[in-house]
């Protein structure tokens, strides 16, 4: 296939992570290496700085910025969750590429993300319009198909393990076989991050906190849960709960969700900790129940991310822009695969995204303990590489240093679209 002269357009979208930008460094990093890339442009907010026209240049920023968004959380080019929902939306997006001379499309995001991007590649093949589009994994909750793991999830799973040790030593100090705490942390409909806080626990230590840990993949029993409670009780001064936001019942309804859903009708989740703070108060008297929601915390913690999770999604990046220039790669996302060696090892390969649009990839059921809320090696063997290492932050009077783009807007050369 003839080499594509043109220029490269990335963008982020969905929930950010601590690391999805270290992903934009490896895009800018590498399309800098290639003679038939002439500009790198960043769409602000997703797909809206496409239908909008809203870009900026990234080849105009320096090098240290660059640098520099290694260790700074959040979307540094904005996000968004709008769904392109009618012809004209796509129409648009075409028509802004077109203008633009984009022939290179990156996009990173999770499993709504890919589908846009799917959707925006075959429109371009429709069109003969000659595109290359290839997604970039991301996502906390770690439920990509195809992809071993996702970035975002091992930094994640770090913070949270962290926290988790730092608030026991608290309730130790605290906690007369009277104190329950619970620990509500995000994973939609997947137990991925709730899994991974059994790394808190010392090797040899089964009866370090989280004591209990309540998944998604395991339907929720209120009498089991009292039980449960009662038994670490009886033995440790305190006892330690993790919860899964997507926790539901035997019937399959979350126990904890909004009635509002958001643009791509996913229930809004949140108060899993909350009902089970009631159930603590219900049923058992004279117990204290404690809640702790990380909420956003748990995505934008770069002061304790891991690097391997840093190291992955840069390579990510860089992956996505040489599959696109030097293969002749399109309608794929880039995915992780892990070695088959006792020694942890990473390479990247690259999945159809029609394979991972809207898909989801639940905790396997062997890795969960008989008990249901414990994990096995099997699982802590698949987590605990991914949390190795610590990203070097620099600071400032004291606090974190985070980059700031100078973001020098790219002129518009259509008329303004309304949504």
């Amino acid at each position: 296939m003839p080499e594509l002269v043109g220029n490269v357009l990335v963008g982020q979208s969905g929930g950010p992570t601590s690391v999805i930008n270290a992903s934009i460094a490896g895009v800018v990093t590498e399309a800098l290496n290639h003679s038939c890339v002439e500009e790198i442009y960043g769409c602000l907010n997703g797909v809206l700085g496409i239908l909008q026209e809203d870009f900026i240049d990234l080849a105009s920023e320096s090098q240290q910025a660059i640098r520099g968004l290694r260790h700074t959380p959040g979307a540094a080019l904005g996000t968004c969750r709008y769904k392109l929902k009618k012809q004209q939306d796509f129409d648009r997006v075409l028509e802004v590429f077109k203008a633009h001379n984009i022939r290179y499309f990156f996009y990173a995001g999770g499993n709504d993300s890919q589908d846009t991007a799917d959707k925006i590649s075959k429109l371009a093949q429709q069109q003969n319009y000659d595109l290359r589009v290839i997604g970039i994994p991301k996502t906390i909750d770690n439920d990509l198909p195809v992809t071993d793991h996702t970035p975002g999830y091992g930094s994640v799973i770090k913070y949270i393990c962290t926290t988790i040790r730092e608030i026991s030593c608290d309730n130790a100090a605290m906690g007369q076989n009277d104190l329950v705490q619970i620990v509500e942390v995000m994973g939609r409909s997947a137990g991925w991050i709730a899994a991974g806080a059994s790394l808190a626990k010392r090797r040899d230590h089964p009866n370090d906190p989280p004591h209990l840990i309540f998944l998604p993949e395991v339907a929720f029993s209120v009498d089991k849960f009292v039980a449960e409670v009662k038994r670490v009780l009886a033995r440790e001064k305190f006892c330690s709960i993790v919860v899964g936001e997507g926790l539901v019942d035997a019937d399959g309804n979350y126990i904890a969700a909004s009635t509002k859903t958001d643009a791509f009708g996913h229930a809004q989740l949140g108060g899993a900790g909350a009902y089970l703070q009631s159930l603590v108060e219900q049923h058992l008297p004279g117990i204290k129940a404690r809640v702790v929601s990380l909420g956003m915390a748990q995505r934008a913690a770069a002061h304790c991310s891991s690097k391997a999770d840093n190291d992955e999604a840069f390579l990510a990046g860089q992956a996505a822009v040489r599959a696109a220039v030097l293969e002749a790669e399109t309608d794929k996302m880039v995915t992780l695969v892990r070695g088959n060696t006792d020694h942890y090892t990473c390479e990247t390969g690259l999945a159809p995204l029609a394979e991972i649009a809207n898909g989801v990839k639940k905790l396997p059921r062997e890795w969960i303990n008989e008990d249901g809320v414990s994990m096995n090696y099997q699982f802590v063997r698949y987590a605990q590489p991914l949390i190795q290492g610590e990203v070097a932050m620099p600071f400032e009077n004291g606090l974190p240093l985070m980059a700031h783009l100078e973001k020098s807007r790219v002129d518009k050369l259509l008329t303004p679209y309304e949504l």
